[in-house]
C-alpha cells in the first residue's frame, strides 16, 4: 500500500490530513488523518512533521487491517509515543557525543618559544631620581 498526501485544511483546532491509498490493484482509496493542534503544541510536535506522522499512522492501521476506517485521528497516545521516542533518541545522541576537549594551558604557544623561566612577582621599588638618589616627598 501506499499513501500520498493530497491536501490539508484546518477545522477549528484540527489539522485535516487528505490522503490517496493506492492499493496492489492501483484502486484509489480517499483517507482523512484529524491532529489536534492544542496537543501537538503540547507535546513539542513541528507541524512539519505532521503529514510524515499521519501518514506512518496510516500505514501502521493499514498493516493491522484495522477494517476499513476512511477517517482517523492521530491520538494523544500517539503524540505521546513520537514524544518519547524523540526524547529517548536525543538522549542517545548525547550518549554518542564525544567528551569536551581539554581546556588550554596557560603556557600555551611554550612549544615554539622554548623554555622560558617563570618570572617571579616583582616588589615595587621607591621612586629614584634621575642621579639615582631616593627621593623624599615632603608635605
Amino acid at each position: 500500500m501506499q499513501f500520498m498526501l493530497t491536501g490539508f485544511t484546518q477545522d477549528l483546532a484540527f489539522r485535516v490530513f487528505a490522503f490517496e491509498r493506492m492499493g496492489s490493484d492501483r484502486v484509489r482509496t480517499k483517507m482523512v488523518v484529524r491532529a489536534d493542534l492544542a496537543l501537538v503544541r503540547r507535546y513539542g510536535i513541528q507541524m512539519q512533521e505532521l503529514p510524515l506522522l499521519c501518514r506512518n499512522l496510516l500505514e501502521r492501521r493499514d498493516g493491522d487491517n484495522s477494517g476499513g476506517e476512511h477517517t482517523l485521528t492521530f491520538s494523544e497516545d500517539d503524540m505521546c509515543l513520537h514524544a518519547k521516542d524523540r526524547a529517548s533518541a536525543k538522549e542517545a545522541a548525547a550518549q554518542r557525543r564525544k567528551p569536551p576537549r581539554r581546556t588550554p594551558s596557560e603556557n600555551v604557544g611554550a612549544a615554539w618559544r622554548g623554555h622560558q623561566p617563570i618570572q617571579a612577582a616583582r616588589v615595587p621599588e621607591e621612586p629614584r631620581g634621575i642621579d639615582g638618589q631616593k627621593i623624599i616627598e615632603t608635605a
